[in-house]
């Protein structure tokens, strides 16, 4: 005989902690198998089988809930991207860099030494990273911008910044591990800064020559 009320759950589930990791499982799933870009929240809840509302009680927005998938639910990719542009474009670069720096120093780098080994040794997960960095925070920048070439600017300045985060925390090179976000970001800054607006070679030609000269 079955029990009055141990059948499934019909309607809106509970907001508690079961319903948040079940939403995260899909999350993942959903942000695998259709990239960043085309996954929605609403997906996610179908996957999940809660209601819409419930998603957004856990995660805002998408880029909130692909950081909680990451395991740095902490990150808030729209106030990175307010403060970078609040300022004149020349110091566009050094501002994107401190703002980036600043996300991992608030703990002294344990949250990024822990996370990223573990996100880099699941190759799903990894493919959403450049995903991640490229839309929530690079895109909507490279908007303002309007500048040509924003695929190949987006790619140069994910690496020089992939490269600080590797050699401030990962595999600490002193002094750059030790300075304060600002001095670093004024070091690596101009670099960011030519890679946003700066005139770039054409790669078309830089091709060109390299198969000319094989």
């Amino acid at each position: 005989m079955v029990e009055a009320g141990s059948g499934p759950r019909r309607g809106r589930r509970p907001a508690g902690q079961d319903a948040r990791a079940e939403i995260l499982a899909a999350a993942r799933d959903e942000f695998v198998e259709r990239g960043y870009q085309a996954a929605s929240l609403r997906a996610v809840a179908r996957r999940a089988g809660v209601d819409p509302g419930t998603v957004r009680h856990w995660f805002p927005d998408k880029a909130r809930l692909l950081t909680a998938t990451l395991g740095v639910a902490g990150i808030e990719p729209d106030k990175v991207v307010a403060r970078v542009a609040d300022g004149p474009v020349e110091t566009l670069g050094e501002r994107l860099l401190e703002a980036v720096i600043g996300i991992w120093d608030f703990d002294g780098g344990d949250t990024v030494r822990l996370v990223v080994p573990a996100v880099m040794s699941d190759a799903e997960l990894r493919s959403l990273v450049p995903q991640f960095i490229g839309a929530a925070i690079l895109a909507p920048v490279m908007r303002a911008l309007d500048v040509p070439d924003a695929a190949l600017r987006t790619g140069l300045v994910a690496s020089q910044m992939a490269g600080v985060l590797l050699t401030r925390y990962l595999i600490p090179v002193e002094p750059l591990a030790s300075l304060a976000p600002a001095q670093v970001a004024q070091l690596v800054g101009p670099t960011l800064q030519r890679y946003l607006t700066g005139p770039l070679p054409d790669v078309q030609a830089l091709a060109s020559g390299r198969a000319a000269g094989a």
